[in-house]
């Protein structure tokens, strides 16, 4: 197989290249990698499989590996990113493509990244039309109902969540001027969570080991149990009711949006109406933006202009806020993502025959949605990855 690493690629709601990060492309006969791509490290493992490794010119230099450190682990360098999709078997990234790669896309092709399709009916048509075999790292499944894939990149999300709400808060960020933790005589910032997964919990460590007042909200009493365990009071839990949000968002500082529903696009918790009776200028952060965001007034920002304020509130929505620590977030995704990419490179199709967990990650399979949230979502006809593989 060969593998191809790619600079440029994919970037987060069609941000610019340095937004992208953590951007790979890997082939079934050739790997490739696109900018904040597979570590040398990762690279290294593909070239002991025996897979040929094409890596595009200058690809690493978001998280300082150069060109020469990929050859000395067994890649070949290329210049362009149409050499590295043309030669690729399986393209292996982190963001989403972008237009210009639905179009370097061919039949059968695999491609491994995350996708979101639920809110982006453009991509799923430039996928459809491609004929390119799309597994989604977002949902990629475990034996315990976990999402492995997508767990790294929320762990650097929800810790990120804090300091971001912590910028922007500060007055000359347009925020109210509060300390997050506030200092002796004087009160803490009141942070609400939205969804106890796993953005919600390293949002709210965060924030309670900053001295924040913290509540998290979720449906799951078993969760909610986990999380009192979890934190032993520092953190204040409530069941996800509708009079609940409101209340706990209208009394907030900060409101971090953590809501998931894998495969589908996220159910918007915090309304326009609401904005109006909350705290002046307090922060809305949307860590579900790429799933289309749980808040109705979200919408995507960069990390160059990371905010905007709408109603008297401040919007922190940056699509792909792990590429602003590109060297934590691509070292802590090739060491998810590795064992996957190396059975597709392997077998596959055939490796998600044989794993469920890997096959629930298929999304698109030669012209046809496999993600039944995603299909729902998007008002398309879609089929089992079972049906899809011909098991």
């Amino acid at each position: 197989m060969v593998v191809a690493i790619q600079d440029g690629g994919s970037l987060p709601r069609r941000l610019r290249p340095q937004d992208a990060g953590l951007l790979a492309s890997i082939g079934v006969a050739s790997v490739a990698c696109v900018r904040r791509p597979r570590v040398p490290m990762a690279v290294r493992e593909y070239v002991a499989a025996g897979h040929d490794v094409l890596v595009q010119a200058g690809a690493g230099a978001g998280i300082g590996a150069a060109d020469a450190t990929y050859q000395a682990a067994g890649a070949r360098i290329v210049a362009t990113a149409a050499e590295v999709f043309a030669a690729a078997d399986m393209v292996v990234k982190v963001k989403e493509p972008q237009p210009a790669e639905w179009k370097m896309l061919r039949s059968g092709q695999i491609l491994f990244t995350y996708l979101h399709l639920a809110p982006d009916p453009e991509q799923a048509r430039g996928l459809i039309d491609s004929g390119c075999v799309a597994v989604a790292y977002e949902t990629v499944t475990d034996a315990h109902g976990g999402l492995p894939l997508l767990a790294p990149m929320s762990e650097v999300a929800g810790r990120l969540a804090i300091e971001a709400a912590a910028f922007a808060l500060r007055r000359p960020s347009g925020g109210k001027g509060l300390l997050l933790g506030g200092v002796p005589g004087v009160p803490p910032a009141r942070v609400v969570v939205v969804g106890g997964g796993v953005v919600g919990t390293q949002a709210a460590r965060m924030a309670a080991g900053l001295g924040a007042e913290v509540t998290v909200l979720d449906r799951s009493l078993p969760r909610l149990r986990q999380l009192d365990d979890l934190f032993q009071g520092r953190v204040r839990t409530r069941f996800s009711s509708a009079a609940n949000v409101d209340e706990e968002v209208l009394a907030a500082d900060v409101v971090i949006g953590a809501v998931l529903i894998p495969g589908a696009s996220a159910p918007k918790v915090v309304t326009r109406a609401m904005l109006a009776h909350m705290r002046p200028r307090s922060v809305l952060v949307d860590v579900s933006i790429d799933q289309g965001g749980c808040f109705e007034t979200s919408h995507a920002t960069t990390h160059d202009a990371p905010t905007y304020e709408l109603d008297g509130i401040i919007h922190y929505c940056v699509a792909n806020m792990p590429g602003a620590v590109p060297q934590t977030s691509s070292h802590a995704l090739n060491h998810a993502t590795l064992p996957f990419g190396l059975a597709l490179a392997a077998r596959g199709e055939q490796a998600m025959v044989d794993d469920e967990h890997l096959r629930r990650g298929l999304n698109v399979h030669r012209g046809r949605v496999t993600c039944a949230p995603a299909a729902q979502a998007l008002g398309l006809a879609g089929v089992s990855a079972e049906v899809a593989l011909g098991m």
